[in-house]
């Protein structure tokens, strides 16, 4: 049926995300999700509004959640934008603010979205070389450019980039875009939206997904400049006037105001990653210091598939990336106390 595709479909690379699989016994540390739920006062704003009222349409620009992120960060509500998922919200960056002559730069080994979405809008791009240990230099994104995203901490490595180096990019390239992609950034990272009233050239990205356990319910977000904020609101518009629906928005908002739920299931997360990590150097595996919920590790002595298809056959799952650089990494992410034993008993003596 390809007869029918327009002629760019072709040339598309999609995105794979990582295995779901369907049964249920398999402890599954394969795609970052949160091991705690979603806080309890979001599941019971999601219930109240389990309502006849699903039959309307949601707000379009919804205030309610807008609200809950600046009184978080406490911003104005004109620096947020709202999408059905970062993902989604990282499509209209890349479309509306990223399609220029000079290339748009990122990482060679990061978000592996990036490159789809250059292929999905026609845009340029150079990818940066990480340093011998994986990390990001910033002095390698003063040159001429389109754009610069990164994830931080990075990702699949975790590593994360100090501030004031995030600062040192923005002042390089001030006449570009500089996107920093928070992810994962509860987890052990500090946030660059702090950075955004002296910077317009800045925008900031976050998901609901990781820190917030809502993954499900696909919402991401964006802080930064109005100016900035508006051409996304004009690809929005163009393209899904009514990204999040109406159990997002309460639940979104709701998770955002019960702070004191959010911190504590961050502390479990950090906990139980410091003691994967010590489990894991024990058995004589390398591990990239990470600031995310997930680990970066290789044993000089084991193949990383190996190991990999090891655990599988012991009900485990993790992820491995056949990527130059990394291809003998298996990315872990952190899970309940039993999960995390599950992977340390699959492992076994190597």
């Amino acid at each position: 049926m390809s007869k029918f595709w327009s002629p760019f479909v072709k040339e598309l690379v999609p995105y794979v995300p990582g295995e779901q699989p369907k049964l249920t016994k398999l402890v599954k540390l394969n795609t970052n999700e949160n091991p705690y739920g979603p806080s309890p006062k979001a599941l019971a704003a999601m219930q109240v509004e389990l309502s006849d009222n699903l039959r309307l349409y949601p707000d379009p620009n919804s205030d309610l959640l807008k609200q809950a992120v600046a009184r978080y960060y406490g911003i104005d509500a004109g620096k947020v934008f709202l999408g059905n998922g970062s993902d989604e919200v990282l499509a209209h960056i890349f479309h509306a603010l990223f399609q220029h002559d000079s290339p748009l730069l990122f990482p060679d080994i990061s978000y592996s979205f990036y490159p789809v979405y250059c292929g999905l809008y026609g845009i340029k791009f150079d990818a940066v070389p990480l340093d011998e240990q994986f990390q990001i230099r910033a002095a390698d994104y003063a040159r001429p450019n389109g754009g610069i995203i990164f994830p931080n901490p990075n990702a699949p490595t975790g590593c994360v980039l100090a501030l004031d180096a995030v600062e040192q990019i923005l002042k390089a390239s001030p006449d570009s875009v500089v996107v920093v992609d928070e992810a994962y950034v509860d987890f052990g990272g500090e946030t660059a939206i702090s950075l955004v009233d002296r910077y317009p050239n800045l925008l900031v990205t976050q998901t609901l997904s990781k820190s917030r356990s809502l993954a499900g319910l696909r919402v991401g977000l964006a802080v930064g400049h109005p100016d900035l904020i508006e051409a996304l609101e004009r690809v929005k518009n163009s393209f899904n006037s009514y990204p999040l629906d109406r159990l997002a928005i309460v639940g979104a908002a709701a998770a955002f105001d019960d702070r004191e739920y959010f911190e504590k299931t961050c502390r479990w997360v950090i906990d139980s990653r410091n003691k994967v990590v010590a489990q894991l150097e024990g058995k004589g595996f390398e591990v990239l210091p990470s600031a995310a919920n997930f680990i970066f590790a290789r044993h000089p002595r084991h193949d990383a598939a190996g190991l990999a298809a090891k655990l599988r056959e012991q009900g485990v799952i993790v992820r491995h990336f056949k990527q130059a650089r990394i291809d003998q990494f298996l990315r872990i992410s952190i899970g309940t106390a039993e999960q995390n034993q599950a992977l340390i008993d699959g492992l076994g003596e190597l």
